[in-house]
């Protein structure tokens, strides 16, 4: 053999030598590893549609074998054997001396995370490991959500760790269909990672000053998309779409009756409430937590696909005022929870110009197609609304919770909410105390949801998540075309999807030449529910079911997240006709 080939053989053996006996010798050893597996690990992968980077970047670190049950540990990132068995968290900082095996613990949370994120791209991985509630309160393998009075070990923490994502629903599976929050982003998690790290709160700017800027910028951005000049309003993150509907409902009696702040109902006239019999039940709780009651809430008609009538509005509207009522808000639903439907926002507006009502826009499923030059056209008249509901962590994919309340007339969020707590909102701080914000919320504590999301911005550009969102109407597109003419499939309305979801009822051979009637609407009624258990038994896919007024329980299907391809909603059908061909 040559000189030179002898020479490389002999650098390859001592490399691999080096790297094998490499020991986590110090904090400083440890932190550096950590970061630049995990600092690897986000940057190779920061776009979820593509899978077969993510799957790909692993597959190249390891052999096949290595992962075979959720439960075994990634040796990648083990360099040393540590005991955990009598190590417990008082060995962990801030503990004097703690920094190894803090480093060394959280070496092997990172290695769970990382085998979930892999498994979760792995379409051969299940959907979820079901088991029924009496058996995971019973204990599983070790697994027992019981709490004790004495510690316990670091390696039953981590043995906790995993089995409490082996147990749960992986979310971000490509064939999870069953909620409109889907998707694993890799930024969004690691935007997740840190704020959990920073652990902060958002009420003022001397406890958050960074976080808190990102949200007054990205509110106005999200202000400007919605159409308001040069997004002047005003806005704040609240911990779900109910909580931001309730805030319109709260602001927008403040801007009429400002004195029921302070005096109660009683200051106010009978004030009533309208909304779609298919908009979010969240504007029916809104009506009974805020005191109009839920019989003050006048529910309005809609057509087949689930928008509401302008003239039935109008015709209600004069109605209550004729009754004596006064009609003070209007919720306008921007992609219903179940038909996916858009209200005709500019004819709500025009009534509710005419009449002085507050005009709300429920955008929580919606909201995200204001990213897409496309699709944009479906909330027309939304620069109108007086507020609007955006949740970015349901069709923009922002990890859960992500919800936005935005108002466009400045300063009633702060009129409304403010108590002045002299210990937190002190006037004579050293900064410009309009940074603080705490005082327009109804909480007091709240989390710091902006991180992920504009994290996610900067990664994807604002031309990513139009990319993402018109991809993902694309596919219900595809899975409308597959199924509206194919034997066994009834759709629930005509016409195409106005957002993602596609609502069917599949009909087994037994019930395909049962004439229609009470026998066929009861058993229909039952075959939903049938197949998704047995969805769920097997843990292949999920998808969701529900009844809608007069109609017996049908599949709803919805896709929001970009790791989804057309062979998933192939073998989502697929699946739906393997379990359902003998009903």
């Amino acid at each position: 053999m040559i000189p030179y080939q002898l020479k490389k053989m002999r650098m390859r053996k001592l490399k691999k030598t080096k790297y094998n006996n490499l020991q986590w010798r110090s904090y400083a050893d440890g932190k550096r590893l950590l970061l630049s597996r995990c600092t690897g690990f986000l940057q190779k992968n920061n776009n979820v549609d593509d899978k077969s980077r993510i799957v790909g970047f692993f597959n190249e670190q390891q052999p096949k074998s290595i992962l075979t049950r959720d439960n075994e540990r990634d040796p990648r990132f083990r360099r040393t054997e540590t005991d955990f068995s009598n190590l417990y968290a008082r060995d962990l900082l801030p503990a004097k001396n703690g920094e190894e095996y803090t480093m060394q613990f959280l070496l092997e949370v990172v290695d769970i995370l990382t085998n979930y994120v892999r498994k979760t791209f792995d379409r051969s991985t299940k959907v979820l490991d079901f088991h029924h509630p009496h058996q995971l309160l019973e204990g599983m393998e070790g697994f027992n959500l019981e709490l004790c009075d004495q510690p316990e070990s670091l390696e039953q923490i981590l043995v906790d760790c995993r089995d409490t994502l082996k147990y749960g629903v992986r979310t971000g599976h490509p064939r999870f269909f069953n909620q409109l929050s889907s998707g694993l982003d890799i930024i969004g998690l690691a935007g997740e990672w840190l704020t959990s790290t920073a652990n902060t709160n958002m009420f003022t700017y001397e406890i958050a000053p960074v976080f808190v800027l990102m949200e007054q910028l990205t509110l106005k951005k999200m202000r400007e998309i919605i159409g308001w000049p040069n997004g002047e309003g005003d806005g704040i993150f609240s911990p779900g779409g109910a909580i931001s509907n309730m805030y319109s409902v709260m602001v927008a009696r403040y801007k009429h009756y400002p004195e029921v702040k302070i005096k109660g109902m009683a200051a106010a006239p009978r004030l009533v409430l309208f909304t779609s019999e298919h908009s979010h039940y969240s504007i029916k709780k809104a009506s009974a937590v805020l005191g109009f009651g839920t019989e003050n809430l006048i529910l309005l008609k809609t057509d087949e696909r689930g928008r509401v009538i302008p003239a039935d509005l109008e015709a209600k509207v004069i109605d209550a005022k004729q009754k004596g009522f006064v009609p003070m808000f209007v919720n306008a639903t921007a992609g219903s929870t179940v038909y996916g439907a858009f209200d005709p926002i500019n004819e709500i507006a025009d009534i509710c110009e005419k009449y002085n009502i507050w005009l709300h826009v429920d955008g929580a499923w919606g909201g995200g197609l204001l990213m897409s030059r496309k699709h944009r056209h479906k909330l027309n008249g939304v620069e109108r609304a007086n507020s609007v509901t955006w949740n970015p962590h349901k069709m923009m994919g922002v990890p859960l919770q992500c919800s936005a309340i935005l108002v466009r007339e400045k300063g009633l969020l702060q009129g409304c909410n403010s108590m002045c707590a002299g210990y937190l909102f002190q006037p004579d701080k050293q900064y410009d105390v309009t940074y603080d914000t705490g005082d327009k919320a109804i909480q007091c504590g709240r989390h710091v949801d902006i991180f992920k999301f504009w994290l996610m911005w900067k990664s994807k550009g604002t031309i990513g998540f139009e990319k993402h969102i018109d991809r993902c109407l694309e596919l219900s597109e595809y899975l409308y075309h597959k199924i509206k003419n194919r034997e066994g499939y009834e759709m629930v309305f005509q016409g195409e999807p106005q957002h993602t979801n596609v609502c069917f009822w599949y009909i087994p051979p037994s019930l395909r030449l049962l004439p229609d009637g009470e026998e066929k609407r009861q058993r229909l009624h039952k075959v939903a529910p049938k197949i998704k258990a047995m969805m769920m038994e097997c843990g292949t896919t999920m998808v969701g079911y529900q009844p809608q007024g007069d109609k017996v329980n049908f599949f709803r299907m919805v896709v929001s997240n970009p790791a989804v391809t057309r062979s998933d909603i192939d073998f989502l059908i697929d699946e739906i006709e393997r379990l359902g061909q003998d009903l």
